[in-house]
């Protein structure tokens, strides 16, 4: 049983910077393609960003290339999310999970709200 903990969200102002991350209980994050989502009030989750299990391959999405960094540590079982530039359209829940097959549990997530 995987169990996804994510922290350091909160509130801050357009322009602002976050940094979230994301540990894992119960197998490793070795081997295994990560992602963060979110998922913004009234709205489903979205795919935001991928690192693959090496660290040597990521992705972003169009509304956050550039802004966002996704990074991992394999021996700490944590992935992590460097956002800056905030703006207030990236107001929302972010949840990490894996990238490919079936999803582990979701986490609580860690509700990220940037104001204008």
């Amino acid at each position: 049983q995987v169990q996804l903990v994510e922290s350091g969200g909160g509130l801050v102002q357009a322009g602002g910077s976050l940094r979230l991350s994301c540990a894992a209980s119960g197998r490793t994050f070795s081997g295994v393609d990560m992602a963060w989502f979110r998922q913004a009030p009234g709205k489903e989750r979205e795919f935001v960003t991928f690192i693959s299990w090496s660290g040597g391959e990521t992705y972003y999405v169009d509304s956050v290339k550039g802004r966002f960094t996704i990074s991992r540590d394999n021996a700490k079982n944590t992935v992590y999310l460097q956002m800056n530039s905030l703006k207030p359209e990236d107001t929302a829940v972010y949840y990490c999970n894996r990238r490919w097959g079936p999803q582990w549990t979701w986490g609580q997530g860690t509700q990220v709200t940037v104001s204008s």
